[in-house]
């Protein structure tokens, strides 16, 4: 069990960290320019908010887990990054998007988050 939660976190990790990071680094217009399309709809200030949240998000599930202190966070961050999915997925829903990347990205932070949570019940 131990060995699933560390792939699939660390999958999970490196997707959010990666998106989370573009979006803190890069200017609004260049997201849009890119195909994020969605990115019109929200403010730069929050663009950079969902960055910072994605970013966090990918250190707290490995981050806890790795050094052992507090490792109740990461099945934590695990299930606050699926919500932040679920957020994601009404926005391409709501502009007629495909939300499939959303979705995988969605069940894989589940799937870390329960994961995580067996591994700490032993």
């Amino acid at each position: 069990m131990l060995i699933a939660f560390w792939i699939v976190s660390g999958l999970v990790a490196l997707a959010f960290f990666a998106a989370g990071f573009m979006k803190l680094v890069r200017p609004k217009a260049a997201l849009a320019a890119s195909g994020m399309a969605w990115t019109e709809d929200f403010t730069e200030p929050t663009l950079k908010v969902i960055g910072a949240a994605e970013v966090l998000g990918a250190i707290g599930i490995v981050l806890p887990a790795l050094t052992g202190i507090a490792p109740i966070l990461s099945p934590i961050a695990a299930s606050a990054l699926a919500l932040v999915m679920v957020g994601a997925i009404v926005v391409h829903v709501r502009r007629k998007e495909n939300p499939t990347v959303n979705v995988v990205l969605l069940v894989l932070a589940a799937t870390s988050a329960v994961l995580g949570f067996a591994a700490l019940l032993g």
